[in-house]
């Protein structure tokens, strides 16, 4: 009786490691083989020869996320402690790949044959994103952040907490809900601009409204928003009819680069501006603009807080899985150089509030709301779109657990022209009630 898929396989690959596989195998006829069942032993589930001719054609990253997001792969169980078992071996150099010897070329070939995998070229997956134009020209952006974002409001309702706030939460307790987690993130984020009664805030890519919303009505602020995506602005404006907030929020759909043109010039300055989590979708060449906005739209004394994410100096941009599938032209470098940026636009940095960890259970919970609600999540983007959030997903929880990326919460002044910073001298103060104190004793 001839070996089975599952055994060729673990031969093949064997030829290009140096030990043995270190997972265990299952393939589309029943065999399997490779690394023994056990905890922390994942299996992997080959589901067609496809698969394995979309590896051959893309080793690596691409390939594996083009053969799970098309169903042609899986991992059996969590996928997440899959996926991090497979980083440790990667990382404890188990898995550490070498060119198969001359005389297995011969062998290697017939096993490919017998494999069906000569072919051409699988295609990606028709979620795999293709985007046209010049790099972080309008149109393009626009049509970036049309492909993530206006994927569905009922998608992003189902995903989210009530707040539909998509940025890492800040978790005061493990026992607290995400809700919770996103109130006090919104709650951290309007004390620190010192936001209450007669302040002027503007959100520059504000989303589904969050911050917005949550500053107007829970400390009476005055809010410019701004947003390039048609479906978020739209929710923003019924979230604000909903809770008669018409008064206090404006929405516009505007590019940042007309910021300085449209409102500032005309409504400016504000007290307070905030960018949380938009940072990335600017890129290197235009950050300049985008600190100058900041910068611009502040009254003297103001205060800016961006929340933005991060990667170290080796691991620029969003790495290829998020790049193909996400949100491509994203820019996520390291945290000094985004300062260095702002500073040279005359911002202050008074607080680098690291937040790594707290991006964990955030997308942990959406994770976890994503796998309960999966038929839902199928019915409103389709089988390869939720297989491509659950990846996306699992995977960006372990690159903040593992320190592959990080999220801070910067916050800056525009000094006066006396360079003073109107900021009080500790961190203990910065909250509107110490402030408010303050200012009426």
């Amino acid at each position: 009786m001839g070996a089975g898929a599952a055994q060729r396989v673990v031969g093949a690959v064997g030829a290009f490691l140096d030990g043995p596989v270190p997972v265990r195998i299952r393939a589309w006829d029943g065999s399997k083989a490779g690394a023994g069942p056990g905890p922390g032993v994942p299996t992997v589930v080959l589901r067609s020869r496809r698969a394995l001719r979309r590896l051959l054609w893309e080793p690596g990253e691409m390939g594996l996320a083009h053969a799970y997001v098309s169903g042609d792969l899986d991992v059996d169980g969590d996928l997440a402690a899959g996926l991090s078992t497979m980083w440790a071996l990667v990382r404890s150099g188990t898995i550490a790949a070498r060119r198969p010897h001359a005389r297995e070329l011969p062998g290697l070939g017939v096993t490919a044959a017998r494999l069906g995998l000569l072919g051409p070229k699988p295609a990606p997956p028709p979620e795999a994103i293709r985007i046209r134009g010049r790099r972080h020209s309008r149109r393009r952006d626009r049509d970036v952040i049309a492909h993530h974002y206006d994927a569905g409001n009922d998608f992003y309702a189902l995903l989210l907490d009530d707040s539909m706030a998509y940025s890492s939460g800040y978790w005061t307790s493990p026992d607290h809900t995400l809700a919770q987690a996103q109130h006090d993130k919104l709650e951290l984020i309007c004390h620190k601009l010192d936001l209450g009664p007669g302040r002027r805030l503007l959100d520059i890519g504000c989303g589904w409204g969050s911050l917005a919303v949550h500053a107007a009505r829970e400390h009476g602020v005055q809010v410019r928003a701004v947003t390039i995506s048609r479906e978020q602005r739209d929710r923003v404006n019924a979230r604000i009819r909903a809770e008669g907030l018409a008064g206090q929020v404006q929405v516009d759909l505007l590019d940042y680069r007309d910021v300085a043109a449209r409102i500032t010039a005309a409504d400016g300055p504000f007290d307070a501006v905030s960018a949380i989590e938009m940072g990335e979708h600017v890129g290197d060449e235009h950050y300049p603009t985008f600190a100058a906005t900041l910068h611009g739209a502040l009254r003297p004394g103001g205060r800016a807080l961006v929340q933005q994410m991060s990667r170290g100096a080796d691991a620029p941009g969003g790495g290829a899985f998020i790049e193909t599938y996400v949100t491509p032209d994203m820019v996520m470098r390291p945290v000094g150089d985004t300062l260095t940026f702002l500073q040279r636009a005359g911002l202050e940095v008074r607080d680098v509030h690291v937040m790594r960890e707290h991006y964990v259970p955030t997308i942990r919970a959406w994770l976890a709301t994503l796998e309960e609600r999966f038929d839902e999540a199928v019915a409103l983007v389709g089988e390869r779109g939720a297989r491509m959030w659950r990846l996306y997903l699992a995977g960006g929880a372990l690159a903040f657990e593992e320190n592959r990326m990080g999220v801070d919460q910067i916050l800056l002044v525009r000094p006066t022209d006396r360079g003073t910073s109107r900021m009080p001298a500790t961190r203990d103060d910065w909250t509107v009630a110490t402030r408010r104190d303050a200012e009426t004793s």
